[in-house]
């Protein structure tokens, strides 16, 4: 059974107002970046979500906060994995209970939101066809797209920021 995973990019926050580099987990939603995530949910109604997943950053908890609310989902987990440019202590693990936490959801859709960074370097490498093509093709803030494991394999089929995926 396969698993639908709808990534996103938090909505837009303070550091990336400033124009402040680095992961800056302290740093809030603004307030276009509030109503983002309001628009972020109403573009995932429908969408079968049974549970958000989101980086520890505030503003990533921030964003999923505002989806689970409008959209009645039960449950937002922080994961540390999900952390810009880094995914913690579990980096470079072979265990089976980290692996495993994609079968959770068999034929299931979740959200992930995560950071701009950390996504396009996961992605670009997980995700068959993706690659070099995401690198210089920031993703834009709040702009759900799927990613989806077939039993075998991850595909991602858009990556938002690239013109020929609008």
């Amino acid at each position: 059974m396969g698993v639908r995973v709808l990534c996103l990019r938090h909505a837009e926050s303070e550091n990336v107002v400033a124009g402040v580099a680095g992961a800056l987990p302290p740093a809030e939603l603004t307030p276009k970046g509030r109503a983002q995530a309001a628009e972020a949910a109403e573009r995932l109604r429908g969408a079968g979500l049974t549970r958000i997943y989101a980086s520890t950053a505030v503003r990533a908890r921030q964003t999923a906060a505002i989806i689970t609310h409008a959209l009645g989902v039960r449950e937002v987990v922080a994961l540390e994995e999900l952390v810009e440019f880094g995914i913690g202590r579990l980096e470079g693990t072979a265990d089976p209970a980290v692996r495993a936490r994609t079968a959770a959801h068999p034929g299931g859709t979740v959200a992930l939101v995560g950071h701009v960074g950390s996504l396009t370097a996961g992605l670009s490498v997980l995700c068959r066809g993706l690659g070099e093509r995401v690198w210089g093709a920031p993703l834009p803030h709040a702009v759900p797209f799927p990613v989806e494991w077939d039993g075998r394999s991850w595909r991602c089929a858009s990556w938002p920021a690239l013109r020929q995926d609008r």
